[in-house]
């Protein structure tokens, strides 16, 4: 998603086709996992840089005044022999055989501050792979969104987080320091089996005059993951910093005893 605005502000940092409000995912059957190494990206490659072209191919789109799907053709971030702090690519093509399907609805009953953003990972035939990392959501903001804080359930309370970089288990919220504006990301499946220290990241890029956060789910397995689709739902909030604290509180208790971790769709 290239373009959030509430209240007069942008949320979002769309630079280039990395910095948007998308989904990713990356693949390695090495025990130190690269994330850039073989990374399926929805908005385009690395190459893609700046320009309104994208690698990755939209192959269906449907919208609604308040809802909107898609469906895509992931690029790979990036291209074969190129590298990532010194990493090489581990992709032999520019695009991937990976599709992801997103369904986006504005406003939830009682919620109008809520958007629910469920994402289906579509992994191919023909390729193996021991670990794969789902960043299901990820949102790259102003700068001026550098008050960072976590959510804490038992509490209802939002309590100062640093600026990382980092992950943690608790939903997190950036916001200008008055608290004007501010937008949280909550997942009632998170975290991963087997990651439960982990889930939600956050990271200020200084020299790029940016911040990000995400939502992020693993698996590993030594025989290999399997072919298939891996569904995900996250919840967007986006007000002042009491909106988005009240928000989650109510999504917390409408979700609470959702069955938690990754899954395959059904």
């Amino acid at each position: 998603m290239h373009s959030l605005t509430w209240n007069g502000q942008e949320f979002i940092d769309s630079t280039d086709h990395g910095r948007q409000l998308q989904s990713a995912s990356s693949f390695s059957s090495e025990e130190n996992h690269w994330a850039e190494a073989f990374n399926p990206t929805e908005a385009g490659s690395r190459d893609d840089g700046a320009g309104p072209n994208s690698t990755s191919q939209l192959l269906h789109s449907l919208a609604t005044p308040d809802s909107m799907q898609s469906m895509s053709q992931m690029a790979f971030w990036l291209t074969p022999g190129q590298k990532s702090d010194g990493h090489p690519a581990l992709n032999t093509t520019k695009l991937s055989n990976h599709l992801l399907t997103k369904r986006v609805q504005i406003g939830l009953p009682e919620l109008p501050h809520v958007i629910r953003y469920d994402v289906t990972f579509t992994a191919p035939i023909g390729e193996r792979h021991t670990f794969a990392q789902f960043e299901t959501l990820t949102g790259y903001m102003p700068e001026s969104f550098r008050s960072f804080w976590t959510f804490r359930p038992k509490t209802g309370e939002l309590q100062p987080l640093s600026d990382g970089p980092g992950e943690q288990a608790f939903p997190i919220v950036l916001s200008t320091e008055s608290g004007s504006h501010a937008m949280g990301i909550y997942s009632p499946q998170q975290p991963s089996p087997g990651f439960e220290n982990a889930g939600y990241g956050r990271w200020k890029f200084v020299r790029e005059r940016v911040v990000k956060w995400n939502s992020v789910f693993r698996q590993r397995h030594a025989d290999g993951i399997e072919p298939g689709e891996f569904t995900f739902r996250n919840f967007v909030v986006v007000g002042d910093r009491e909106i988005v604290r009240t928000s989650l509180i109510e999504l917390h208790r409408r979700f609470k005893k959702s069955e938690g971790g990754v899954r395959k769709a059904e």
